[in-house]
């Protein structure tokens, strides 16, 4: 019967799909925060598609976009869970699960992509990703990169010295308030919605952010500077919910993986288009770009990232700074 069925299909040219044809159809969904129109939702569209190639009707993808199922720590719950599927995720995992093992989100510690990946793929980061799968129930399959999260200021920044006393808005994550005040910052705490009033009334003088952040909320009427810091490069992450993955064939486990894997290295294309369209725009519109020397940052940054690196897990300081 077999047989008769796989030659009828290789008749009508659809031999490859066979053993995909014979299921049932399965739904993915996949979450993430961001709005549609951006590089996430790219990956996204892209990961369908490649599914929809490889294997047509086998898998129903279905975006979950803008946080429409929550937060990430809201998703992160589901996927252990089982009630959802795949996630492209911020840092919340790393920070919820394994913080002793985060150096990725430490300023000045990572200045490129390569070393980003290089960390997640060391002693510490491959422990990281361990503890996320026992405490978390998520299995990890890499990262999508984001553009770099750089400065913009109401004056010139070439070196630490430009910083003493300077008025910087951050978010309120311990480690970024140590970092900044190390180099010499004035840490400010302002809600993200009213960062361009902060920065129009005077009460900041510059915030850091992905190029998007200045782009969008048109930073140029109230920001005369950009500051090519590149002081975190803080990614995307795939990951799946491990009780919903362990529950796939192994055939379809691979096929997934592979969309992943093309999806996740389209993302990563798309987001350095768009970074380079932000710069552009952002210097059409009177922005002054400034590219400093990142090493006096680091340098002057480097008593407060030896000190957290040393509160971390034992290896964590050898595999982040890379012996330095």
């Amino acid at each position: 019967m077999r047989k008769t069925l796989l030659a009828t299909l290789a008749s009508l040219g659809l031999a490859a799909a066979a053993p995909f044809a014979l299921a049932s159809t399965i739904e993915i969904q996949v979450n993430n925060t961001m709005s549609d129109g951006g590089s996430e939702s790219a990956a996204v569209e892209r990961f369908a598609e490649y599914l929809d190639e490889q294997a047509p009707g086998r898998f129903n993808v279905r975006p979950f976009l803008a946080g429409s199922l929550g937060g990430e720590n809201a998703v992160l719950e589901l996927l252990n869970l089982g009630q959802t599927q795949l996630s492209i995720t911020g840092g919340n995992w790393r920070q919820q699960y394994a913080p002793e093992y985060d150096a990725i989100t430490v300023p000045f510690v990572f200045s490129t992509w390569e070393e980003v990946d290089a960390y997640m793929e060391s002693p510490s980061g491959q422990r990281m990703v361990e503890i996320a799968e026992e405490k978390g129930g998520i299995k990890y399959f890499g990262t999508q990169h984001r553009g770099p999260r750089q400065m913009t200021a109401n004056k010139a920044i070439h070196s630490p010295e430009d910083l003493q006393g300077f008025r910087l808005r951050l978010p309120s994550l311990p480690v970024w308030l140590r970092v900044w005040e190390e180099i010499g910052a004035q840490v400010v705490n302002v809600p993200a919605p009213e960062i361009y009033l902060a920065m129009q009334t005077g009460q900041v003088d510059g915030h850091e952010n992905s190029l998007s952040s200045p782009y969008t909320r048109r930073l140029w009427e109230v920001q005369d500077h950009i500051i090519m810091t590149s002081h975190v490069m803080f990614p995307w992450n795939w990951v799946a919910s491990k009780r919903w993955w362990e529950g796939l064939e192994a055939d379809d486990q691979a096929l997934i993986t592979e969309a992943i894997e093309v999806a996740r290295l389209h993302g990563t294309e798309r987001e350095r288009e768009l970074d380079e369209f932000y710069l552009e725009e952002l210097q059409k519109e009177g922005m002054t770009i400034i590219e400093p020397d990142v090493q006096p940052f680091r340098e002057a940054a480097r008593p407060a990232i030896e000190e957290i690196l040393s509160e971390m897990a034992e290896g964590v300081m050898d595999d982040a700074l890379g012996g330095e």
